[in-house]
């Protein structure tokens, strides 16, 4: 899937509907992944004030550090490696490369995929 700025959230709410569930509804709780958010939350809101289009080797580096942190809560819970599996994370980080833009659509994506766990009843 190819993050853009316009089909971003349309691909979160797919990623979400596909996510594994039980009878008590999402495996993967909001607590799970609100860490994660909130270092998504802090590029995004860095990368969106800065000034340039290519993203310089700082935004890089925590880019990367992220990647890392889903790997790692990935090994730690199962049901946030099926998340990363069904949302291709790490394909998508991968994809940002330097850019502010694949990056904008990236972080939009994680909150979006946050918000419509929400609204299809995950659990805190």
């Amino acid at each position: 899937m190819q993050l853009t700025r316009t089909n971003c959230v349309e691909e979160a709410e797919k990623v979400v509907q596909k996510l594994d569930k039980n009878r008590y509804g999402f495996i993967l709780t909001t607590s799970k992944i609100r860490n994660i958010l909130s270092m998504v939350s802090s590029i995004y809101n860095d990368v969106s004030h800065y000034s340039k289009e290519t993203l310089n080797d700082e935004f890089v580096e925590r880019i990367q550090y992220l990647k890392m942190r889903f790997a790692y809560e990935a090994g730690r819970e199962t049901s946030v490696r099926d998340l990363i599996n069904k949302a291709e994370i790490m394909q998508q980080i991968d994809a940002i490369g330097r850019s502010k833009e694949q990056c904008i659509c990236f972080c939009r994506f994680m909150e979006a995929i946050v918000a419509y766990h929400k609204f299809y009843g995950g659990n805190d």
